[in-house]
């Protein structure tokens, strides 16, 4: 008997693939830049702090000796910060630069970094095989920052949100031809604090969040701000009996087929420090917030990570157009919660990879995004993986340090961003 069960434990865990989908192996992570490595035309990320505009360039051998792998920006940050008396003089410069994060380091969470164990950059990761993919760059964008998704309007033009350097501009439009249409300027959105997803919806409006400054923006087609949802810089609950309309941590939209919008909240990571900043917020931080096209209260239904129906994050968010169920990716915790649009809970879906972005394609096929996992990844309705594209973790052709938000063009091409580097990726085209 013993020896059935550990045979049993061995093909969950070892198993060459899913029976109709591609083999899989594991994979390295690579080490998060933060955004620190500029990206030449065409792609090619060049070694950290060969331009003046990349963030922490002086901090680059102060983040190795230090921060043993922290390399990403706000875990970097909050590892620099901690140890201010140990950096280089170059490297406090540096560091001053950056505006102040309104987010505490992180603290009273299971994904914090362990210091006295592996690293969450030290991961084994689960890479599928692909087949034949074609991988190109074609936008050139500023230096410095990475570009958290790409969002895609009925004219085939494509809306760029990207992590900027202070001062930079962070939202930009391209035509179908990949050249630049217009910059919005910071005098429209302001200075993002940590600028999160974007997403175009039917009527080619654009939305974009920013995780820490607690805000939705809504605009138009050209550019002009239509609606802000939450308030600047105060992160909360949305508590409709007290006219208290504030998110927290928003990461994510998606849009029913009639129009209704679904805001995930709460990265696992980050919202438990910022309790104290609520004392009212007792309920839990990951949530998923519905609302009509005008921003009305609809409903909200809260994660609190253990339980049936319950996710340590809110990190990606999709409507199922065949159904309206509402897919929640419940990134670190490597699973899909499926609930109804009423705000029920349906099933929830165990996966080998993390889930960070979730988006429905033209034909309505279910695909994921994995993140550091470094894929985009077309699933079944029950989590089984058809198919994949990306290769992986890392600063090659077609790899990612970071995978995320998600669009298609009309010839069949996919685009995702990398949240650690300033460039978007074009997929395929997909058959």
């Amino acid at each position: 008997m013993k020896k059935l069960i550990l045979l049993a434990v061995f093909c969950l865990f070892a198993a060459p693939a899913f029976a109709q989908g591609p083999g899989w192996t594991l994979a390295d992570t690579q080490p998060d830049t933060g955004g620190r490595a500029p990206v030449a035309p065409g792609g090619k990320v060049l070694p950290p702090g060969s331009s003046p505009l990349s963030v922490l360039a002086g901090c680059s051998a102060d983040i190795d000796k230090i921060c043993q792998g922290r390399s990403g920006l706000y875990s970097a940050r909050a590892c620099l910060t901690e140890n201010k008396a140990k950096l280089s003089p170059r490297c406090v410069v540096d560091l001053a630069k950056l505006p102040p994060s309104s987010v505490p380091p992180c603290s009273r969470s299971p994904l914090c970094d362990n210091r006295l164990g592996p690293t969450r950059e030290q991961l084994k990761r689960v890479l599928w095989n692909t087949g034949k993919v074609s991988y190109s760059y074609p936008f050139t964008l500023p230096v410095g920052g990475g570009a958290t998704g790409v969002g895609i309007d009925s004219k085939g033009n494509f809306w760029v949100l990207q992590r900027a350097v202070p001062g930079q501009p962070q939202l930009f439009q391209f035509g179908p031809d990949y050249k630049l249409v217009r910059t919005v300027p910071n005098s429209v959105i302001g200075a993002l604090e940590k600028g999160h997803t974007i997403k175009v919806d039917r009527d080619d409006n654009v939305w974009i969040s920013d995780a820490n400054g607690g805000i939705v923006l809504k605009l138009s087609p050209q550019g002009k701000l239509l609606m802000t949802l939450g308030s600047r810089g105060k992160r909360g609950d949305w508590d409709e009996s007290k006219k208290q309309r504030l998110l927290w941590q928003p990461l994510d939209v998606a849009f029913a087929p009639h129009g209704d919008v679904f805001i995930a909240q709460g990265h696992g990571n980050e919202s438990p420090n910022d309790v104290g900043l609520a004392p009212d917020n007792m309920i839990g931080a990951a949530r998923i917030l519905h609302l009509d096209k005008n921003g009305k209260f609809i409903n909200q239904w809260y994660g609190n990570q253990i339980g049936p129906g319950k996710f340590g994050s809110a990190h990606g968010v999709g409507v199922d157009p065949k159904n309206g169920d509402v897919w929640i990716g419940d990134r670190e915790e490597y699973r899909l919660v499926v609930y109804g649009k009423d705000g029920k809970h349906k099933r929830t879906i165990q996966m080998r990879n993390l889930m960070s972005a979730i988006a429905f394609d033209p034909k309505g096929d279910l695909w994921v995004s994995s993140g550091r996992d470094g894929q985009l990844l077309k699933l079944d309705r029950n989590g089984n993986v058809l198919a994949a594209v990306g290769n992986g973790s890392g600063l090659g052709t077609g790899q990612f340090v970071e995978s995320t938000y998600m669009a298609w063009d009309k010839a069949g091409n996919v685009y995702s961003g990398d949240t650690s580097v300033g460039r978007v990726t074009k997929m395929g085209p997909l058959r």
